[in-house]
């Protein structure tokens, strides 16, 4: 026990039981067994030694909790039974009547020493998993101990205690029974300190100590008895003194000792190999060397050494056998980081210790984006070096302490302690870690990572690891899902994902060449989203009546910088597949609106129209974003059409309803792009409250040359206009065609007839260029 541990046991109270056993020491040595005053002095004393031991193993019981406890009110409990025996002393004890022996007090003495084997016994620790074979093992080394003890007492003193006697054998019994069991108690504690956890070290030896010298002093006063020359006041009573204040200061100790953590698989320390044969090995050496003569007092040691050198080097064996499994059963085997189970144990132990003394820790969650498509594409041992390389690059980014798990297939766990800030700065760290792609067998794979955050405050309720882990996952998840940034702290505000935007991997291509180029495609998309290096390009929209443009619909371009410029049809499966469609609607809708704010600035007011992906308009936020983004812009709620396409509504017509409504309340006005490419165009047209019916190009193309085509798409404009609802054809790229649908009261139109897209700074221009249909067509087509 080192200087540091004791200082805080002095500042608690414990120099005043050091104080009275120093005293008594003074007295007793100054005038060894004197008058009735000294034995008086010393009675009190060791009653008021007991009495404070007594309240210490009290409190220290109090501030425990499971098994602890337990030890500890038993510890409790048997040193009540010896201050009972001290008030006996004290009351019996008197200069014309001594106290007898044996007497009342040495009932409840005993009884203390049998109450304390039960305390050590509840105090041995046997770890996850343990078995009947580890209890009886931890009891069998405190018998070996005992026994051991015993045996060396008997040659040493408690042989001649039992030739002296003089005839009362209950005295002779009592006194070896004194002996006797203060040898078990010490042989167990013993037993318990070789096997203990390395926070109760401490504390246990301290108990040792005491009972190491509670059996001397009770071997001793079995020697007085038998010979009738004890008396109190003896230097015996200082070797009980300090035993009491080493029980004490054990208990102190024990208060101010961290919870100890549960281990799942708990290795015995490597005193345990031979500190339990020790005491066997010198009974077995020292004693036939005491008692033996002849031949039988040299080999009998030798043999005694040679069992006790082969038991310990088998029992080395097993430890080192045991270590390998719990270090096996504590880690990740692929990327030798530590496992769930460590984790939830790791933080399930820094809660524990925050609601005591340290405010502040939080949990990340990381989660490999896209992971589960390098799998399906490289393979698993692609998969798993990538893994291996994550894991390194993740631990490169903590602090010393911190705890670095895999906690689950791509999921990674991070447990910070100490300092508030740190949670952001190692987050962020771990975040642009990511941003150098992998070397994996000769591909380049760039992997992003999703990152969340969940700190537990002081100032909050108590949380549990379940807890905590959920929001910092509930955090992780809306990163994924957001353009703005690859980490995001819980908020309570935030709610779990819709099942639609989780990371839904098809099956892709399983030819090693398609799968890397998709997987690293993938990675280049959400490179290309966080920095914004996507672009729009926009189709004016034309009414048909006077051939004007009257507003353009935003194009999504992807200009790579390997393949060139690519539609979406290149890369928006990869959109829909992997979570990617809120952060690419954030990012069209902030280049749009951004783009027609330039045009008003120029003088120039044109509507545009963008399209959103269906599940976006299960966000009932939805509207109020949008309307936060116009004015932001100075821009007015009808400058903004939201398209929606039919087929992706299908499953989601009852959701999107509501939001659809409140986007018409707030003036911005609703589309149905492609409509007629699905399978309820008609529905639609009665259920979903909209503005505009946008034509699908393989409808409108054929209507000047096939008959049933005219005669389908003549139909549903006039029923869209019975409904007051604006018909936009699209793909009109034949003045025939755009005079058929002027002719047939189609309201606008829009297609490489009218003007290909062009990038935004382009648009004003459109305005006064815009061709509109003439007679001349009208002669052509008769």
């Amino acid at each position: 026990m080192s200087i540091g541990q004791m200082r805080p046991l002095v500042r608690r109270g414990l120099w005043i039981p050091i104080g009275l056993a120093v005293g008594l020491a003074v007295l007793l040595t100054v005038d060894d067994g004197g008058g009735l005053m000294v034995r008086t002095i010393a009675n009190v004393i060791t009653l008021m030694l007991s009495c404070y031991a007594t309240i210490y193993a009290a409190l220290a019981a109090r501030h425990a909790a499971g098994r602890p406890r337990r030890s500890w009110l038993l510890i409790t409990c048997a040193l009540a039974a010896y201050v009972a025996g001290d008030l006996v002393c004290l009351v019996r004890e008197s200069a014309a009547h001594p106290r007898p022996f044996p007497s009342l007090a040495d009932a409840f003495y005993l009884l203390f020493t049998a109450l304390a084997v039960l305390s050590l016994l509840t105090m041995a620790r046997y770890g996850m998993g343990s078995t009947r074979h580890s209890k009886l093992r931890v009891a069998l080394d405190g018998v070996t101990i005992a026994l051991a003890a015993f045996l060396l007492a008997w040659i040493i003193a408690l042989q001649d205690v039992y030739d002296d006697h003089q005839g009362d054998r209950t005295t002779l019994v009592i006194a070896m029974l004194y002996a006797t069991l203060d040898i078990v108690a010490l042989g167990v504690a013993v037993s318990v300190l070789v096997r203990s956890d390395t926070r109760d070290r401490s504390v246990l030896i301290l108990v040792v100590a005491a009972f190491a010298l509670t059996t001397v002093s009770d071997i001793g006063f079995a020697h007085a008895v038998v010979n009738g020359t004890y008396a109190t006041g003896s230097m015996l009573d200082i070797g009980w003194a300090a035993g009491l204040v080493l029980l004490a200061a054990a208990a102190q100790l024990a208060r101010l000792t961290d919870v100890p953590r549960r281990r799942s698989l708990s290795v015995p320390p490597g005193v345990s190999v031979w500190l339990p044969y020790m005491p066997f090995m010198v009974a077995g050496t020292v004693g036939p060397l005491l008692v033996m003569s002849g031949v039988e007092r040299f080999i009998v040691p030798l043999m005694t050494l040679a069992v006790c050198l082969r038991q310990a080097v088998a029992a080395w064996e097993n430890r080192h056998l045991l270590s390998v499994a719990a270090e096996r059963a504590l880690r990740d085997p692929l990327t030798g980081l530590a496992n769930r189970t460590v984790f939830h144990d790791r933080l399930s132990h820094a809660l524990t210790l925050q609601a005591q003394d340290r405010p502040w820790l939080a949990v990340i969650s990381i989660d490999l984006d896209d992971f589960k498509l390098v799998n399906d594409s490289l393979g698993h041992p692609v998969a798993d070096s990538l893994l291996v390389g994550a894991g390194r690059r993740i631990v490169a980014c903590v602090r010393s302490g911190d705890v670095v798990a895999r906690v689950g297939g791509d999921e990674f766990a991070l447990l910070l302690q100490g300092d508030a800030d740190a949670s952001d700065l190692i987050a962020q760290r771990v975040a642009e870690a990511f941003a150098e792609p992998f070397t994996v067998d000769g591909h380049q794979i760039l992997m992003h990572a999703s990152i969340g955050v969940a700190v537990a405050s002081p100032d909050e309720p108590a949380l549990g690891a379940e807890t905590l882990i959920k929001r910092a996952d509930l955090a992780m998840y809306t990163a994924k899902k957001s353009r703005s940034s690859r980490v995001h702290t819980f908020d309570p505000d935030m709610t779990l994902p819709a099942p639609d935007a989780e990371l839904i991997a098809d099956n892709p291509d399983r030819s090693p060449g398609a799968g890397a180029a998709k997987v690293q495609l993938l990675g280049e998309l959400r490179h290309a989203i966080d920095a914004g290096e996507l672009e729009m390009v926009y189709q004016p929209k034309v009414a048909l009546r006077t051939g004007s443009m009257i507003g353009v619909e935003a194009l999504l371009r992807w200009p790579h910088p390997r393949l060139g410029l690519l539609n979406p049809g290149a890369f928006m499966s990869l959109v829909r597949q992997h979570g990617l469609m809120r952060p690419v609607s954030e990012l069209v809708i902030d280049m749009v609106l951004d783009a027609a704010a330039d045009w008003m600035a120029q003088g120039v007011r044109i509507p545009v129209a963008v399209n959103l992906f269906a599940p976006t308009l299960r966000d009932a936020q939805l509207p109020g974003r949008l309307l936060d983004a116009l004015g932001e812009r100075g821009l007015a709620a009808d400058m903004l059409t939201v398209e929606i396409t039919e087929d992706l509504v299908v499953d989601d017509l009852g959701t999107v309803t509501d939001v659809l409504h409140q986007l018409r309340g707030c003036g911005i006005r609703v589309a149905v792009d492609d409509f007629g490419s699905g399978y309820s165009a008609l529905s639609y047209l009665r259920d979903l409250p909209i503005d505009e019916v946008k034509l699908d190009r393989s409808f409108v193309a054929p209507v000047t040359v096939n008959p049933r085509a005219a005669a389908v798409v003549s139909a549903v404009i006039d029923l869209a206009q019975d409904l007051g609802i604006t018909v936009v054809a699209e793909g009109v790229e034949e003045a025939a065609t755009a005079f058929w649908l002027r002719d047939k009261r189609c309201d606008i139109a829009q297609g490489y007839y009218f003007g290909r897209p062009v990038a935004g700074d382009g648009v004003p221009a459109l305005i006064s260029s815009a061709p509109r249909p003439s007679r001349r067509v009208d002669v052509l087509a008769d």
